[in-house]
């Protein structure tokens, strides 16, 4: 897709999405832009992918925006809003996305990489990942929802520390500060994403996906606007197949649909 900087691939009912841009450390521009928007897309309306596998070319997984070499200044500020506003488009496509979404990070994950990254509802990071938020070291605040989703990763005053600081984080910080999930060697980063996707391959995916989008919004919605929320998706999911047979099976005591799965850290 769009050149091959956004690569998309099926293993069973994982769909990996790739970032193919090694030669820029996969660093976000048009191109990455109109590919996502096209493999989230596939992703969304393909019923087979039960969760998604987010990863990068070439030991990297995203640094950050690519803001070009630096010419045209004069029209700088306004190149930036668009290009933020363009990207911001299948970013929240990415974070709403109603399927279990894994970001398997090797290498940098820089600036806007990081927020990327944090759109995923679980990181996988490689024993060779490092995770930055060098926005203050140009002169930017975080963008691509970083000031939303990092506090809600690791707390306010971790986050205020990492965004100020603009340090580098080692996967085993990452670990223990919830930046990250678990961490696996570079070598069966990819392995190891698929495996931890291929989960959730028996899922009720709607189930999930709906689920996911309420948590999402947890956090700016009040117990009782929750609580009808709930209420109408629990209406559909009474409504649905899966919970039909699902109950049907439990009622006549016979093997579960969806069984659960271990748990996942």
């Amino acid at each position: 897709m769009s050149e091959n900087t956004v690569v998309l691939e099926r293993v069973g009912g994982t769909a990996v999405i790739t970032l193919n841009r090694p030669h820029r450390r996969n660093a976000l521009d048009d191109s990455i832009r109109t590919g996502m928007s096209a493999a989230l897309d596939a992703v969304r309306r393909d019923a087979g992918v039960h969760a998604v596998v987010l990863t990068g070319a070439g030991g990297h997984f995203c640094a950050g925006a690519d803001l070009g070499n630096g010419e045209g200044e004069g029209e700088r500020g306004a190149f930036v809003r668009e290009l933020l506003l363009d990207h911001d488009r299948w970013f929240t496509d990415l974070i709403d996305l109603e399927k279990p979404v894994i970001a398997a990070v090797d290498g940098f994950a820089t600036g806007a990489g990081l927020s990327v990254a944090l759109a995923a509802d679980f990181i996988i990071a490689s024993d060779c990942a490092r995770f930055v938020s060098s926005f203050a070291r140009v002169g930017f605040i975080p963008d691509l929802s970083l000031l939303y989703t990092l506090p809600r990763r690791v707390g306010l005053a971790r986050a205020k520390e990492i965004v100020f600081s603009a340090r580098e984080i080692l996967p085993d910080e990452a670990l223990a500060l919830g930046l990250a999930d678990t961490v696996a060697p570079a070598a069966r980063l990819r392995e190891a994403a698929v495996e931890f996707a291929q989960r959730f391959a028996d899922a009720p995916t709607q189930v999930l996906g709906m689920a996911k989008r309420i948590m999402n919004r947890t956090f700016e919605t009040d117990r009782h606007a929750l609580a009808q929320r709930e209420a109408t998706v629990q209406g559909l999911c009474a409504a649905g197949r899966f919970n039909a047979e699902a109950m049907r099976r439990f009622f006549a005591k016979e093997a579960p649909l969806y069984a659960g799965t271990q748990r996942l850290f």
